[in-house]
């Protein structure tokens, strides 16, 4: 090596090292950890991509929401997660209220508008889901079906509908009856739902139970029907869906968001993931997927058009606080016995 270039290399590498002695502790860190409550497919894919566009690696922890939040919880300040991401806000407002979470750009909290973001700016909405009502088509007809959500509850839909009480989607709908109908109503509606639904894992099999016939209705989240028309077609699909409207506590539109955590090791690769997933490469890959069909929340961004336009939802006019963070959701399920 020429003298010169020996001197260049040595101004480079003292330059360098200048850099990393300004930067804080956790700056350079080559990778962040992710606790995943969205669906792992989407989020691999997103990762994957995150790391070619920004050279961040990404590491990966899946599991449901309330588990990976009470996770997050326990650990404190001594949990390796840099980002939390998951399906549902309250979630989010449980660790907000806990003091985990850190403030979110002011640039990314933009891009979404306002109501589907934190109230304190602790976390940013990604996608939205509607809650509908997946019915079989050769054992109910549209026009049979119920106007409310709770509608269901009464005698004449007894064996006729299919819950997932056990399955983190399910808690924000008891949210929202709460909210809405107060703690008394919400306990005697879910004994009265008790009685007449057959109980499933997850909304998965509430979907699969009403599209072979098993059960005539089922209480799931947009998406869950969608990706079962894209894995059996037009042909083998004997189900539908049915928009609940005019506010009714049945249309909830759910928020999944995104949050770093407060004692993230790599502060400026938690922040960007977070910018990440709403802009608009990131959005499109999501709506373009085929997997989550979920709503993007980054406006001019539109969903998979198998679902309904989101500007046509009629969901009720609850915030995001009103939800809650879900613990008095899952002490009504266990005095009703769903739990």
């Amino acid at each position: 090596m020429k003298l010169s270039s020996k001197r260049a290399a040595l101004r480079a590498a003292a330059f360098s090292l200048a850099i990393a002695v300004m930067l804080p502790p956790g700056a350079h860190a080559a990778s962040i950890t992710i606790y995943n409550a969205q669906h792992e497919q989407v989020v691999n894919q997103l990762a994957k991509d995150f790391e070619q566009q920004t050279g961040i690696g990404v590491k990966i922890r899946s599991g449901e929401g309330p588990a990976l939040a009470a996770q997050l919880v326990a650990e404190g300040t001594k949990t390796p997660a840099d980002v939390y991401f998951t399906e549902n806000s309250p979630e989010l407002m449980l660790l907000e209220e806990k003091g985990l979470l850190s403030p979110v750009q002011q640039a990314t909290l933009a891009v979404v508008p306002a109501r589907y973001n934190s109230p304190q700016g602790q976390w940013v909405g990604v996608t939205a889901r509607e809650n509908v009502l997946a019915y079989n088509t050769a054992k109910v007809q549209a026009g049979q079906l119920p106007q409310s959500l709770l509608d269901l509850a009464k005698p004449e839909w007894k064996g006729k509908v299919g819950i997932a009480p056990s399955d983190a989607d399910f808690l924000p709908v008891v949210d929202a009856v709460l909210a809405m109908k107060g703690e008394a109503a919400t306990l005697e509606w879910l004994k009265r739902l008790k009685t007449n639904a057959q109980i499933f894992d997850d909304d998965e099999g509430v979907v699969a139970a009403v599209n072979r016939g098993a059960v005539a209705t089922g209480i799931i989240n947009n998406y869950y029907w969608a990706r079962l028309h894209a894995e059996l077609g037009d042909q083998k699909t004997r189900s539908a869906v049915a928009h609940f409207g005019d506010g009714d506590v049945g249309a909830l539109v759910n928020v999944s968001g995104a949050a770093a955590t407060k004692s993230a090791h790599n502060v400026d690769g938690a922040q960007k993931f977070l910018a990440y997933l709403v802009s608009e490469r990131a959005q499109k890959l999501m709506a373009q997927d085929h997997i989550s069909f979920e709503y993007p929340l980054r406006p001019g961004v539109a969903s998979d058009p198998i679902n309904k336009p989101f500007d046509q939802l009629k969901p009720p006019a609850l915030t995001i606080q009103q939800l809650g963070d879900d613990s008095q959701a899952g002490k009504l399920l266990r005095q009703a016995g769903l739990l």
